[in-house]
C-alpha cells in the first residue's frame, strides 16, 4: 500500500521546520514528506502532473492552477484571512501563525479519509523558559505577550515570573500580591506537590498566572529552587499546555537547573552593542546553543539603526530566529493587545 504523499510548501523555514518536524515525529515512516522552500523549484514541480494526498502550501505559492492536478486536500498557509481569498473545492484557509498543534491537529482531522490515521495523542507540557542576557530588552514584555498570544489560539497558559525581585505586576489589572500566609509557609519548604498546594491562588488575566509575592525572596527567605518546583509540579499536573518561566539576567546554579528543565529556552535580546555582547557572554555559557533548544529574538527592532547583530566587529555567536520590531507605546499596553501582534505571534509560533 502507498504511503500518503504529503508536501509543504512555503519559503519561510521558521515555519517549515516545526511543521514538519510535527509530521515527523507523529508519523514518522507512515507517510512520504516533501519540503519545498524555492518556489521556481515547486512551479516547476507542478508543470507536470502530481499526485498528492496533501498540500500545504504559503499564499505566495499557491495557484489557482493547483485544482488541475490530483490534490486531495490543499491547506492554504495565510498571514491574515481575506474576505473570499478562495472558495475552490478542497482548499482549506488557515490562520498562518496561529499555534502548530491546532494547525497539525486541522490538517489531519480534515485529511482523516486521505490518510486513514488517527490523529496523535496530545503531547505533553511544555516549559517554556524566557530570558535575557542584560535588563531592559524587554524580556518581560516579548514573554506576556506570547502568552496572551497562545491563550488566544486555545492554550491554556501558566506564566511563572521567576524574578528575585517581582516588577511584572505593573502590566496587569489587579496588581495585589499574594496575602494568604499559608502560601508563604508551603513555599519556605515546598512538597514535591507544591503547584497543587498552591494552586488555588492562581489568577486568570488574558492566561493564568501565579501572583507577584509581597516582598522580594531573600526578604522572605524562599530559596529561588521554588520556581523550578512549582514549574515541575505544575507540567506533572497536565493541566496546562504550555508554562512560561520569565527569568531574569542572573546566571548561577539554580538559574541554570529552569535551563535544564526548560523544553525551549527563548533568549530576547536587541539590536545594540551591549545587549549583543552580553548575549555572546551568555551563549558561551551555554551548552546546544545550536539545537532547536534555544530560539533567539531581537526586539525593539529598528532596520534604519545601527545594527550589532550583523556588524563583522561582533562576532555573533547565535542567530535570530525572529524579530520584533520596535512599537510606540503612551502607557502601558494590554497584554491582549500585545498578543494580537503579528511580530509577537510569530515569535509564539516557534514553540509550539
Amino acid at each position: 500500500m502507498n504511503k500518503p504523499r504529503i508536501i509543504i510548501a512555503d519559503s519561510d523555514i521558521n515555519y517549515i521546520i516545526p511543521l514538519q518536524l510535527k509530521f515527523v515525529q507523529d508519523y514518522f515512516d507512515q507517510i512520504e514528506l516533501e519540503v519545498i522552500t524555492d518556489k521556481r523549484y515547486f512551479e516547476a514541480l507542478f508543470s507536470t502532473p502530481q499526485k498528492v494526498d496533501i498540500l500545504i502550501v504559503s499564499d505566495e505559492m499557491y495557484s489557482p492552477y493547483l485544482k488541475k492536478h490530483d490534490i486531495s486536500n490543499i491547506f492554504l498557509m495565510l498571514e491574515q484571512y481575506e474576505e473570499g481569498a478562495t472558495a475552490e473545492l478542497n482548499v482549506h484557509c488557515i490562520l498562518k501563525y496561529s499555534s502548530i498543534k491546532e494547525i497539525f491537529n486541522e490538517i489531519v482531522g480534515k485529511s482523516a479519509g486521505v490518510l486513514k490515521l488517527g490523529v496523535s495523542a496530545m503531547a505533553e507540557s511544555q516549559i517554556i523558559l524566557v530570558t535575557a542576557a542584560k535588563g531592559g530588552v524587554g524580556k518581560t514584555t516579548v514573554a506576556m505577550g506570547m502568552a496572551a498570544c497562545l491563550s488566544q489560539n486555545h492554550k491554556k497558559v501558566l506564566y511563572i515570573n521567576a524574578s528575585r525581585l517581582q516588577m511584572f505586576q505593573a502590566y496587569l489589572g489587579n496588581q495585589m500580591p499574594i496575602s494568604a500566609q499559608d502560601v508563604y509557609s508551603r513555599l519556605l519548604n515546598p512538597s514535591d506537590n507544591i503547584y497543587g498546594d498552591i494552586k488555588h491562588v492562581i489568577r486568570y488575566e488574558d492566561f493564568y498566572y501565579l501572583p507577584a509575592f509581597k516582598m522580594a525572596l531573600i526578604s522572605l527567605g524562599i530559596p529561588f529552587a521554588v520556581f523550578e518546583k512549582i514549574a515541575v509540579s505544575a507540567k506533572r499536573s497536565q493541566e496546562y499546555d504550555v508554562i512560561i518561566i520569565d527569568m531574569d539576567n542572573t546566571f548561577d546554579e539554580q538559574a541554570v537547573r529552569l535551563y535544564d528543565i526548560a523544553d525551549k529556552v527563548i533568549v530576547v535580546t536587541e539590536q545594540g552593542n551591549s545587549a549583543v555582547y552580553s548575549t555572546n557572554v551568555l551563549v558561551s555559557n551555554l551548552n546546544g546553543i545550536n539545537s532547536d533548544k534555544y530560539i533567539f529574538i531581537c526586539n525593539k527592532y529598528e532596520k534604519d539603526e545601527y545594527n550589532a547583530l550583523i556588524a563583522p566587529e561582533m562576532n555573533v555567536k547565535f542567530s535570530i530566529n525572529e524579530y520584533i520590531n520596535r512599537f510606540e507605546s503612551n502607557g502601558r499596553i494590554e497584554n491582549k493587545n500585545l498578543g494580537e501582534m503579528l511580530d509577537i505571534r510569530k515569535a509564539a509560533f516557534l514553540v509550539v
